[in-house]
């Protein structure tokens, strides 16, 4: 099964309320927020608020990619504000560990986003904690990012490592992600992706069309 969930950093915003239907009735499976504060990465996108509201418009999942310094901080609050899925990076706090048993502990799946610079011997440790790795094949901070191809190896890595460990993990992938790019990383073992404008937004087709197509390949 593969899982799409649009990058809602990529949406238009003055007019989310019709995005996030239509996309709804495109069949995606769920909405991927990206939360950035500037430290952990030179940008700011989205907040707390935002997620409250996204909430009140959408009942599938909303995946939260929190790019913050020490995010465990501000993981009951975003769990309270309606988080399905909460990522972390392995860099932003000391604690990373704690943190991943910390989201489980409010009934919402952990998860652990991986940097292009992350190699995946980096974070074999911490897997038996997460319910999801997410692979960024691009630079986070930055909607756009080049995609970096040597990334790739790393869900074929996460995928020997899952079976090795017996782990039931999903391994999912952001950025800059085209439909090829979508097939051959599902080839190698992904099952969820994030998709933005190299793949969904801002294109001549509907979003159903693009979702369709895509699942019926997968």
């Amino acid at each position: 099964m593969m899982y799409l969930t649009p990058s809602l950093m990529c949406a238009d915003w003055c007019n989310i309320g019709a995005v996030v239907a239509e996309l709804e009735q495109s069949g995606v499976d769920g909405f991927h927020v990206d939360i950035m504060d500037g430290v952990f990465v030179d940008n700011f996108a989205l907040g707390m608020q935002d997620i409250m509201a996204l909430k009140q418009l959408t009942q599938k999942p909303l995946d939260i990619h929190l790019m913050l310094q020490n995010p465990q901080k501000y993981i009951a609050q975003f769990a309270e504000a309606g988080a399905d899925i909460i990522y972390v990076h392995p860099e932003s706090s000391h604690y990373i560990i704690r943190t991943l048993q910390q989201i489980r502990t409010f009934g919402v799946k952990s998860g652990i986003a991986i940097n292009p610079e992350t190699t995946v011997s980096e974070i074999v440790d911490y897997l038996e904690y997460a319910d999801l790795v997410m692979v960024m094949t691009v630079t986070p901070g930055f909607s756009g990012g080049t995609y970096l191809d040597f990334t790739e190896r790393k869900v074929a890595q996460l995928t020997k490592h899952k079976a090795e460990l017996g782990l039931t993990l999903e391994i999912f992938v952001d950025g800059a992600l085209s439909e090829e790019r979508v097939q051959r990383l599902h080839d190698f073992g992904a099952s969820g992706f994030v998709l933005g404008t190299s793949a969904l937004f801002g294109k001549s087709e509907s979003y159903l069309e693009i979702i369709t197509r895509m699942k019926a390949n997968g």
